[in-house]
C-alpha cells in the first residue's frame, strides 16, 4: 500500500461498502435479522440495543450500529466447523487468528486427550463426568477466566460457583487491560466506573481522550465527539500516534454534515507524548491550569482531600523535567490547560494506552487530579470515562468475577451460600499464569476470552497452560488458545449459543453503567449440539455442590438469577422487576451529577503522582553486540481496524497503511536514522523472542515510539506489570530493530 493509498479522513465510504457487502450477500437477510434483534451489540461496551431496540443506543438515537457490530454478527453466522475430521493439531497450530475465526461456528463438544493428535467428539454427559472430577480438587487449585461475550447471568453463576467451591481464583481479561481504572478511580471516588453517563456526554463542552483509537475501536465515539464539535466543543486528543480518524471522521450516523461534507473534525489539538509519559503531561497540566489561575480552589476546599499536596507537587515540579519527560512543549501544555480550565464542562476518556503502562494506577489518578483540580467531576458535562473494550466486560466486574470483591458483595453471598467465603487471595490473570507455570492449578474454566494468546510471552502462557490437568474453554467460535494453550490431559471446548440465540433472556452493562435486557433467540445452526452458557455453569455446579443452600436448577429459569443479582449486587435493585418492566436502566450511584461520592468523607481522595524515570535498555539486553547497526525502539501493541481483541477479521490495517500483519510502524526519521527504507524487511527483537521479516512501515508516530499488532507481538516480550492493577504494560515494551540478518 502506498502513502497515496492511505486515507486522510476515517469512516466514509469504506464503511458504506463493507455494509453493502455484508448485509447483500448470501447471509445478508440474517445479519439484519440480528441487527435489528432486541439485544446488546456483541462488539464494545460503548454498546447499543436492548429493549429500545438493536439500532437504539440509551438516549434514544436511531442509526447507532457500527461496521464492527456487522463484522462480529458476520462471524457468528458462519457454518459450523468440523475442524477435527479435517485438521490434525499440528495443521490447527499453523493457523493465524483470523484462520481459526474463520474455520466457522463450534457445533459440538470436543475434547484432545493427552497424546492424542486430533480433537474428538465427546457427550455432554462426559463433560460433566470430567468436570465433576476436576473441581473436586483443592479449592485453591481451580481457577477461572472470562472474557465480557457473555452475560450478566452467567457472570454471576460463574463467581457464584467458583466462591462456593471455596476459590477466590477469578481472573478476567479486564486484568489485561482496564484494572488499573478500576482501581485508581474506586480508591479516589468510591466507584470504579465511568461517572458520565451519555446523556452527560452531550452536556459537555470538551473531551479529552487518551490513549485511545476509538475510530477502529470504539466508531460510535466519534458521533458525539462529531456532535460535540459541531455545538462548539474543543476535542484534545493525546496519543502517541496519530490515528486518521482522530483528526477527521466521516460518519454515516450523519450523512449530509459529516458524509457528504468529507468528514467531521475531530480533534482541537493534537498531542503525541513519549509512550508512558501521561504522568508527566497531566503534572504539566495541572502546573499549567495553577500559573493560569484556573484551579478551582473552592470545589477542591469542599470536595477533596489532600488537594494541597497535588498542588504543591506541580508547583515543585520544574518544566523542564516536565517536558523533558513527556517530550511536549510548554506552549503545547499552556494551549491544553486553557482548553480544560476555561471549558464549562470537561469529559476525560482513556483507553489502554493510558492503564497499559507500569505505572497504570498513577496515570489515572494524575487524570483525575486534573478533573477535580478544574472542577470537572461531579457535575453534569463533566467527569471521568474509561472506554471499556468488550461488550459486557464491566457487568463481568459488578457481578463480582473479579479478586478484589467489595465488601457489601461478600457479605450477601455469604448470607446466599449460609457460610463465609474463602479470605485466600485469588489469581488476576497474570498471577494465574504464574502460579500454573509453578504446577500450583490442576483445573481451569474459560469462559469465553483467549487467555494464551492475550498473555505477554506466549512461550511462556503455552508453558504453564500445559501445567494444568483440565481446561473448559466454552466459545462460540476457535480461536488460538483452543491450538496452543493445551492442557496435560484433557482440554475440553465447549460450544455455546451466542448472544443474540440465547433460549432465555440475559442482561449486559455498557461501559457507562446501562444495562440492558435482550431477548430469546435461536440459531441458525441445524444440527448442532450447543448450550447456553448458564444451562453448563449451573449443570456443573449441581453436580459438584448439590442443591443446597443454593438451588442450581431452579436458576436455569434466568429470571430467578435476577432475583439473586437484585439482593446481592449494589446498585441492581432495578434488575428485579425488569422481566416485568422490560425497561433497561441505569445504575444507581454511579453517575454523579453533583460532588458527592460514596467515600468515607464523601470527598474525593487525591493522591501525588511521581513522574516516571523512562530509561531505555542497552542494546546488549537484546542479546546483540553494542555495534550492531539497529534501533531501540519503545514498542506499543495495537489492534488492527478490523480486529476486535484477539479476533482478527481481516489482515491489515488500511487507516494506518499496515498491508498485513507481520509490519511495524515507525517514524521515518527513525527509519531514516537506522538506515531503513519503507517496505523493508527486518528483525524485531524483545527480551525473550523476535519476530523476522517485519515489514517496515513510515506513520505518523512520534520518533522513538513505533507500534506492532497484538496478539502475535505478544511472543517477543515479557511486559512490566503495574503493581497496583496486575496489568501488564504493553504499550511501553522495548525493543531492538535490525536488518533482517541482524539475529
Amino acid at each position: 500500500m502506498s502513502a497515496d493509498e492511505i486515507p486522510n479522513v476515517g469512516g466514509g465510504m469504506p464503511v458504506i461498502g463493507y455494509w453493502a457487502e455484508k448485509t447483500i450477500a448470501r447471509d445478508g437477510v440474517k445479519i439484519w435479522e440480528k441487527l435489528f434483534h432486541k439485544s446488546a451489540c456483541l462488539s464494545c461496551a460503548w454498546g447499543t440495543g436492548g429493549q429500545k431496540g438493536g439500532f437504539v443506543n440509551e438516549d434514544g438515537e436511531v442509526l447507532q450500529r457500527c461496521a464492527k457490530s456487522v463484522e462480529a454478527i458476520a462471524s457468528e453466522l458462519q457454518p459450523a466447523t468440523r475442524f477435527d475430521e479435517k485438521y490434525t493439531l499440528a495443521q490447527l497450530q499453523e493457523l493465524t487468528s483470523q484462520a481459526a475465526n474463520n474455520l466457522g461456528r463450534l457445533s459440538h463438544p470436543l475434547i484432545l486427550r493427552s497424546g492424542n493428535s486430533r480433537y474428538e467428539k465427546i457427550s455432554w454427559n462426559e463433560v460433566y463426568d470430567i468436570a465433576e472430577t476436576a473441581f473436586q480438587k483443592s479449592p485453591q487449585r481451580i481457577a477461572s477466566y472470562s472474557s465480557g461475550r457473555s452475560s450478566n447471568e452467567a457472570a454471576f453463576l460463574l463467581q457464584l460457583m467458583v466462591r462456593a467451591i471455596g476459590s477466590n481464583n477469578l481472573a478476567d481479561c479486564s486484568d489485561l487491560c482496564h484494572a488499573a481504572s478500576t482501581v485508581g478511580l474506586k480508591q479516589m471516588f468510591g466507584s470504579g466506573t465511568s461517572m458520565v453517563s451519555l446523556e452527560s456526554l452531550k452536556q459537555a463542552e470538551c473531551v479529552v481522550l487518551i490513549g485511545s483509537n476509538a475510530p477502529a475501536n470504539h466508531p460510535r465515539l466519534l458521533n458525539e465527539l462529531i456532535q460535540l464539535r459541531s455545538r462548539g466543543g474543543k476535542v484534545i486528543i493525546i496519543n502517541p500516534t496519530i490515528e486518521v480518524g482522530l483528526v477527521k471522521f466521516a460518519s454515516p450516523a450523519f450523512p449530509l454534515k459529516s458524509m457528504l461534507a468529507g468528514g467531521s473534525d475531530i480533534s482541537s489539538l493534537y498531542l503525541q507524548p513519549i509512550p508512558g509519559s501521561d504522568v508527566a503531561l497531566f503534572v504539566g497540566i495541572q502546573k499549567s491550569a495553577l500559573e493560569q489561575n484556573l484551579i478551582k480552589f473552592d470545589f477542591l476546599q469542599n470536595h477533596s482531600e489532600n488537594w494541597e499536596n497535588i498542588i504543591q507537587h506541580a508547583q515543585n515540579t520544574p518544566w523542564e523535567t516536565i517536558t523533558s519527560t513527556c517530550g511536549i512543549s510548554q506552549a503545547e501544555i499552556t494551549a491544553a490547560a486553557r482548553i480544560i480550565g476555561t471549558s464549562a464542562g470537561v469529559v476525560f476518556a482513556w483507553a489502554m494506552g493510558v492503564t497499559q503502562q507500569e505505572n497504570g494506577v498513577d496515570n489515572i489518578f494524575s487524570i483525575a487530579n486534573t478533573a477535580l483540580l478544574t472542577g470537572n467531576v461531579g457535575k453534569p458535562g463533566a467527569g471521568t470515562m474509561p472506554i471499556r473494550g468488550h461488550s459486557n466486560v464491566q457487568g463481568f466486574g459488578s457481578m463480582g468475577v473479579t479478586i478484589n470483591l467489595k465488601k457489601e458483595i461478600q457479605q450477601a453471598l455469604e448470607i446466599l451460600l449460609q457460610r463465609p467465603l474463602s479470605r485466600v487471595p485469588g489469581y488476576d490473570t497474570r498471577g494465574l499464569i504464574t502460579a500454573a507455570d509453578r504446577g500450583e492449578v490442576d483445573s481451569l474454566f474459560c469462559l469465553g476470552g483467549n487467555l494464551y494468546a492475550a498473555n505477554p510471552d506466549l512461550n511462556q502462557a503455552k508453558r504453564a497452560l500445559g501445567q494444568i490437568e483440565t481446561i473448559f474453554y466454552v466459545a462460540t467460535k476457535p480461536n488460538l488458545g483452543h491450538f496452543h494453550g493445551l492442557a496435560k490431559q484433557n482440554t475440553i471446548i465447549l460450544p455455546v449459543f451466542t448472544r443474540f440465540e440465547n433460549p432465555h433472556k440475559t442482561t449486559t452493562e455498557s461501559g457507562n453503567n446501562f444495562v440492558r435486557l435482550n431477548d430469546e433467540g435461536k440459531t441458525h445452526l441445524k444440527d448442532g449440539d450447543l448450550i447456553s452458557e448458564v444451562e453448563l455453569i449451573i449443570e456443573i455446579a449441581a453436580r459438584v455442590l448439590g442443591e443446597h443452600p443454593v438451588n442450581w436448577r431452579k436458576l436455569q429459569d434466568t429470571k430467578y438469577i435476577r432475583q439473586l443479582i437484585a439482593q446481592t449486587i449494589p446498585g441492581y435493585e432495578k434488575i428485579a422487576d425488569i422481566d416485568s418492566t422490560g425497561e433497561d436502566f441505569t445504575i444507581d450511584k454511579r453517575v454523579f451529577h453533583e460532588p458527592k461520592f460514596p467515600t468515607p468523607t464523601g470527598k474525593a481522595k487525591m493522591f501525588v503522582t511521581n513522574l516516571p524515570q523512562l530509561d531505555l535498555p542497552s542494546k546488549g539486553d537484546f542479546g546483540v553486540g553494542e555495534s550492531t547497526p539497529g534501533i531501540i525502539l519503545i514498542l506499543g501493541t495495537g489492534r488492527s481496524y478490523s480486529q476486535h481483541n484477539t479476533v482478527v477479521y481481516k489482515p491489515g490495517d488500511y487507516y494506518r497503511g499496515m498491508p498485513h500483519r507481520n509490519c511495524i510502524l515507525m517514524n521515518s526519521e527513525d527509519g531514516e536514522t537506522a538506515g531503513f527504507r519503507e517496505h523493508q524487511k527486518v528483525t524485531v527483537r524483545g527480551d525473550v523472542g523476535k519476530l523476522e521479516n517485519v515489514e517496515v512501515i513510515f506513520g505518523e508516530i512520534r520518533r522513538g515510539a513505533a507500534m506492532m499488532f497484538y496478539p502475535e507481538v505478544n511472543a517477543i516480550f515479557t511486559a512490566k506489570i503495574d503493581g497496583r492493577s496486575g496489568t501488564p504494560a504493553y504499550k511501553r515494551v522495548p525493543v531492538f530493530v535490525c536488518e533482517d540478518y541482524c539475529g
